[in-house]
């Protein structure tokens, strides 16, 4: 009689870190993605009201300023995220791509934007003016992505219609800038900041459950 009391074995040809990672809480990532997004907005939002004065051409921003306008790329790199992972605009190759396309564009254009807060005298340097530009064709971007969501209607209810309202921000911004003053335009900006991603912000992160499959 054998006096092995050893229970039968349970391997399963993993290793034991994959048996214990656990899967992330899907609703628990849109609601921080959420949160920076409306962090972000918000901060830029404030920190454009606050420089409504400032004369780009004669005067330089705060850096206050200039991070505050950084924190808003990360928010829209956070949003973006959240996008590729709810398959927000359709599961196809093609529609996932773009959003990989517009981490790309806002990675240049936080790189820019670095540029500006760490080493400002480089700014008219023919390099970084090019790198500019990846800031507003990011914008354009993010413009083209809330169509899409929209159309796709993988997201609901306000989540579905909410991107294609913040995203309108540089459609709104471009005309604004050149017809009304500096001054105006900030406060334009500030406002469609805090009714477009702020909200849609705040809308993923009190509704994940707008942005996930049924299940």
């Amino acid at each position: 009689m054998s006096t092995n009391a050893s229970p039968p074995s349970t391997r399963t040809g993993l290793p034991p870190a994959a048996l214990e990672r656990p899967t992330p809480d899907p609703a628990r990532l849109v609601r921080l993605g959420g949160l920076a997004m409306a962090a972000g907005a918000l901060a830029w939002a404030v920190g454009t009201v606050l420089t409504y004065d400032v004369d780009p051409a004669g005067e330089a921003y705060p850096v206050a300023y200039k991070v505050s306008s950084l924190l808003f790329q990360l928010g829209l790199v956070a949003l973006v995220s959240v996008q590729l992972r709810t398959a927000a605009t359709g599961t196809g190759r093609l529609a996932r791509g773009f959003l990989h396309v517009e981490h790309a564009l806002l990675g240049l254009a936080i790189a820019a934007s670095l540029q500006w807060i760490l080493a400002p005298g480089l700014s008219e340097n023919a390099f970084f003016v090019a790198l500019d530009l990846f800031w507003p064709l990011s914008m354009l971007g993010m413009a083209a992505i809330g169509i899409r969501i929209a159309i796709a209607g993988r997201w609901r209810g306000a989540a579905r219609i909410w991107p294609a309202i913040a995203e309108t921000w540089a459609l709104v911004m471009f005309p604004a800038m050149a017809l009304v003053s500096e001054e105006a335009s900030a406060f334009v900006s500030a406002g469609h900041l805090l009714v477009g991603y702020t909200a849609l912000g705040i809308i993923l992160a009190v509704r994940p459950e707008l942005t996930l499959a049924h299940g």
